[in-house]
């Protein structure tokens, strides 16, 4: 316990190597983590966390690399998680960190760490908000969440991220309608990047479009951001739509509301997870439980109430109440 509050202490400090090892813990669920998360937790808040997601091919990554190199100019801590996919073989991420920040690598100013999705088809593992939590209390300014980038399915960075910021390409004008109801709705901002190809100003246009047809709240309307992140074109001009939407969301409330929403869904999947965790120790080791699950499979009893009427009798919750009939 000792050793875990000195972890707490030097990660406060900013130590990168008590950062890296509470996030290692985080990623194989040691129980331990929790100690030193209670212990961190008074001293968050205080970093704006940004996700940015899009289509693959949207160049997200690039976006990522010139705005921490803005950043640093403007002598801004910055953590960065990237989320990749999972690799088949070994459980990891895919593609490394240094792979993608080369330039930041070397930079005691920027915290880099890739994240496996672990086939969380909402392309954010739930750990993103610990290590977003975790980032914040190690000092960082600003906290920017990249995800794998996996099409309609990124609905996940809206759990975590204080502004999310949608990156599309020109030759997505086309598919305009198809994203429209999935990734296009997350957006607080969106970025159309690879302005210096043709189409740039009608994809714009486009997305403009839409938004007047489909806003239902007038309180923030999206601006639609042009860059070509290769060359830091547009760069400095989206740092300041993300810092006006960070305005509003201070001086609207929104901000506290949305944190403590992504706070309340993060006890929440932590609880289902630790169920599913003890469920499938007791398949293994509760011999009235695989007597059950022998039943069932025979036809002997009925898989829907067997359930119910296990989850009354069993020790993952004794005091859950039966629910009503679907």
């Amino acid at each position: 316990m000792t050793d875990l509050h000195g972890l707490s202490g030097r990660l406060l400090a900013g130590e990168q190597r008590a950062l890296s090892r509470l996030i290692s813990m985080l990623e194989r669920g040691d129980r331990a983590a929790a100690d030193v998360m209670r212990d961190i937790d008074p001293h968050t808040g205080h970093a704006y966390i940004l996700g940015i997601t899009g289509p693959p091919g949207a160049g997200k990554s690039t976006i990522v690399d010139q705005l921490t190199r803005l950043l640093r100019a403007l002598d801004q801590r910055v953590g960065i998680v990237a989320v990749d996919p999972t690799s088949p073989f070994s459980g990891g991420a895919l593609l490394g960190d240094r792979i993608r920040m080369q330039r930041h690598y070397l930079d005691p100013g920027v915290f880099i760490r890739s994240v496996a999705t672990r086939g969380q088809t909402g392309g954010l593992p739930r750990i993103v908000k610990g290590i977003a939590r975790a980032l914040d209390a190690a000092g960082s300014d600003v906290v920017i969440v990249e995800t794998v980038g996996v099409g309609q399915t990124e609905l996940g960075i809206m759990g975590v991220a204080d502004t999310v910021t949608v990156a599309l390409i020109p030759e997505a004008g086309d598919s305009i309608q198809a994203l429209k109801a999935g990734v296009m709705e997350i957006a607080d901002l969106y970025v159309v990047n690879k302005a210096d190809r043709d189409g740039a100003d009608r994809m714009a246009a486009s997305v403009t479009a839409m938004l007047q047809m489909s806003l239902t709240t007038p309180e923030w309307i999206p601006p639609v951001t042009l860059t070509a992140a290769h060359t830091g074109q547009g760069i400095e001009e989206l740092w300041e739509k993300l810092q006006q939407h960070r305005a509003f969301l201070q001086t609207s409330g929104n901000l506290a509301k949305r944190r403590g929403q992504h706070r309340t869904q993060e006890f929440l999947e932590v609880v289902e997870e630790e169920l599913i965790r003890r469920l499938r120790r007791l398949v293994q080791t509760d011999p009235s439980l695989l007597a059950r699950l022998e039943q069932v499979a025979a036809k002997d009893a009925e898989p829907y109430s067997s359930a119910l009427d296990f989850l009354n009798h069993s020790t993952l919750n004794p005091e859950l109440p039966t629910p009503p009939p679907p």
